[in-house]
């Protein structure tokens, strides 16, 4: 029998993704200047108000609260009229230095022996329903909300948007799991006032067919995708009607409270653990990065359809407690899901300093991350300026960097021998 399901995603001026934006542009700006340094950072934001918390070892000094400001900035909050803007809001810092019993536990002297910042189990997902290898539902649901934020940026369309906003996409799958039909819609963004109500539903869904929903389209790729734009979709534009206060003023925001958000819309399974204003000693954000880049990597290489790996790990030790593996009946080996889990320990070496190290983590490649997902995105390199004013006045860092490297199918052809495939 045919089932629904159904993800969501929200814009970079989601309360919650503002927070989280702040988190790790804050992290970022530590990591350029002093690569070894620990963060856990958090943010609340609330009606002209930011508050920074947490603990952070470090050698240098950040203006964190002018990050604050230019991250918001960025947002798009620069108006008095959202009573939240950058210039304007107050920043309260709250942040001290991480604890030496936490500490000792990682700090080891060489990689090899870093312990794991905290115990807990993390998730990675791959499926091949996508060419990104991701749940379709949230895909659309990123790709919708990147493109709105896209023509609001780009002042020349839909200039009545302000920055926050939701997507949520519903798929109809048939019985042998592929999808058929996008059943639902629904999208609710922030908006200047109209004069009336009517006029603001009218209006928003005539822009939302006529400008996003073909941006969207023309991003996807694969025929078959495609194909499911040309069934009839029921659209629920701003179903509670005007949608003028939002963002921090709307409701409060806080660092890592859309976590869902962050992975896989609700496919697979989630360990709990956040991952913004997190360095990669905290294997909350590093080993969901590894798990998500062996989950691809395997599904890529043919080993399954779909694929759920889970690592978990005890505070201050080295080596993982134990890897697991479901691939939902769908292998393509003559192996059980235990098999293929003791496999993938002898292809990856899951030591928290080794993925660090693996997948060049201990850089500032994280505020990026922060909105529209940190799964299935594109692998890509650039130089980056970070500038960092200190007693010495301005110094300014050009870093060449790597983002998003849990996402490179760079161990196919590794995971193709190992498992005797051609």
């Amino acid at each position: 029998m045919s089932y629904l399901f159904t993800s969501e995603s929200v814009s970079e001026g989601h309360p919650d993704k503002v927070a989280d934006q702040i988190s790790d542009a804050i992290l970022d700006q530590f990591l350029a200047f002093d690569s070894h340094a620990k963060v856990a950072c958090e943010t609340l934001v609330t009606t002209g108000q930011v508050v920074l918390a947490g603990e952070i070892k470090s050698s240098i000094y950040i203006d964190v609260q002018e990050v604050a400001r230019e991250v918001i900035r960025n947002i798009g909050y620069t108006k008095d009229e959202y009573k939240f803007s950058a210039e304007s809001c107050g920043v309260l810092t709250a942040l001290h230095e991480q604890s030496q019993d936490i500490n000792q536990g990682v700090d080891r002297g060489s990689i090899e022996e870093q312990g794991a910042g905290d115990q807990g189990m993390m998730f990675g997902y791959a499926t091949n329903e996508t060419e990104n290898y991701m749940p379709l539902a949230l895909d659309l649901s990123h790709k919708l909300l990147r493109v709105l934020a896209e023509i609001r940026k780009g002042g020349k369309q839909m200039t009545y948007l302000r920055p926050d906003a939701k997507a949520q996409v519903t798929i109809e799958y048939d019985d042998h799991n592929k999808p058929v039909k996008i059943k639902t819609i629904v999208l609710s963004t922030q908006h200047d006032e109209f004069t009336d109500e009517q006029e603001m539903r009218t209006t928003l869904t005539r822009d939302i067919k006529n400008h996003v929903m073909p941006r969207v389209v023309d991003q996807l790729e694969g025929a078959e995708v495609k194909a499911l734009f040309y069934e009839e979709i029921t659209y629920h534009i701003n179903p509670t009607g005007n949608f003028v206060i939002g963002g921090p003023h709307g409701d409060a925001g806080l660092t890592g409270r859309k976590i869902i958000v962050d992975t896989y819309g609700g496919k697979g399974a989630h360990g709990g653990g956040a991952f913004s204003g997190k360095d990669p000693s905290k294997v909350d954000r590093s080993a969901a990065y590894a798990a998500r880049h062996i989950a691809k990597n395997m599904v890529a290489a043919g080993i399954a359809d779909e694929m759920l790996v889970q690592v978990s790990y005890a505070i201050g030790v080295v080596e993982p407690m134990g890897v697991f593996v479901n691939t939902y009946g769908t292998s393509k080996v003559d192996l059980t899901d235990g098999q293929i889990a003791q496999k993938i320990q002898e292809l990856f070496d899951l030591r928290p300093g080794l993925i660090e190290k693996s997948l060049r983590l201990r850089n500032p490649i994280y505020g990026i991350t922060a909105a529209y997902g940190h799964m299935g995105r594109e692998y890509f390199e650039k130089e980056v300026s970070f500038i960092r004013h200190g007693d010495n006045g301005k110094e300014v860092k050009k870093l060449q960097l790597e983002f998003f490297t849990w996402e490179k199918l760079d161990r196919v052809d590794d995971i193709k021998r190992s498992f005797n495939l051609s």
